[in-house]
């Protein structure tokens, strides 16, 4: 396991010699734009582990994505071998089905503190809710980025992420209706608090959400990727190609549905994904939406 293999995965070439905002910035978006969120393993017979060199192998050896335990464990065990100052945090997502807050906290994220600012870097959320700059903490400040406007809002000790999006134009009219598009313009994202934690206190979570049949992802098959002016999805057979501002306050969301045979040929073309075993995809009804 070295810095250098995995710069070479996510094509990173620029200095790693100071530990400012630029520097992590540059190597968070290269990080998101090369390693998929996707949790494909659990739909192709493997298991998911948490332990950091199965997690490397696997992201940088083997050239495939992970989940936010995995995802953001392998960046802030590189952040840390740059010398920054970095911890691990916990969020309970939303569900916007039930409209309420998860009761089990299962996202994973990292604190990076710069020069007495703290930073949140979340490099496993995937779609459009995937942030694109480490995000300040500070209550009630607009922070726009290319996906759209984020926001931190703290109350009690409890914070919380809500997301603004612009409009949305998908010349796909069939897929209009689809439980896949998010309806909201401002969608919350999730809660948190700043209770320092370990991957230690994710175990519980890593096992729940692939083997039980309530978890979202038992129930779809999931692979996404940010580009370089919006990110792509597949989503059982439906992948969606999603440019952001592509007009005036508007982003093209482009649907298309694939046949068995396309989706192992798609993930090689969209998302440099092969996979060893054979994916058997699913998209049951639940509560994922871009």
């Amino acid at each position: 396991m070295n810095l250098e293999e995995y710069f070479a995965r996510i094509g990173y070439k620029g200095s790693t010699e100071k530990q400012d905002l630029e520097t992590l910035t540059d190597i968070f978006q290269h990080h998101i734009r090369a390693v998929p969120f996707e949790n494909l393993s659990i739909h192709c017979g493997e298991k998911i582990t948490l332990e950091l060199e199965h997690v490397y192998n696997k992201i940088v050896r083997r050239k495939r994505g992970g989940w936010c335990m995995e995802n953001n464990q392998l960046l802030g065990w590189v952040l840390k071998g740059l010398g920054y100052d970095t911890g691990f945090l916990g969020a309970y997502v939303f569900n916007p089905h039930q409209n309420a807050y998860a009761t089990l906290m299962t996202h994973l994220m990292v604190k990076v503190v710069i020069d007495g600012k703290v930073y949140i870097v979340d490099g496993g959320f995937g779609v459009s809710y995937q942030m694109w700059q480490p995000m300040e903490l500070v209550s009630g400040k607009d922070q726009p980025q290319a996906p759209g406007v984020f926001r931190f809002t703290e109350k009690n000790g409890v914070w919380y992420l809500e997301k603004m999006r612009r409009k949305q134009y998908v010349p796909n009219q069939s897929f209009c209706n689809s439980d896949l598009l998010e309806k909201k313009e401002c969608r919350k994202v999730y809660m948190f608090s700043l209770e320092p934690l370990t991957v230690e206190d994710f175990r519980f979570q890593n096992t729940y959400l692939q083997t039980s049949p309530e978890s979202l992802f038992t129930k779809k098959s999931i692979c996404t990727l940010q580009t370089t002016d919006g990110f792509r999805a597949l989503i059982g057979w439906t992948l969606t190609e999603t440019t952001y501002n592509y007009k005036e306050n508007m982003d093209l969301v482009e649907f298309v549905t694939l046949e068995d045979e396309e989706v192992e040929k798609t993930l090689k073309e969209k998302f440099n994904i092969t996979l060893e075993k054979k994916l058997v995809p699913i998209n049951a009804k639940g509560s994922y939406t871009i």
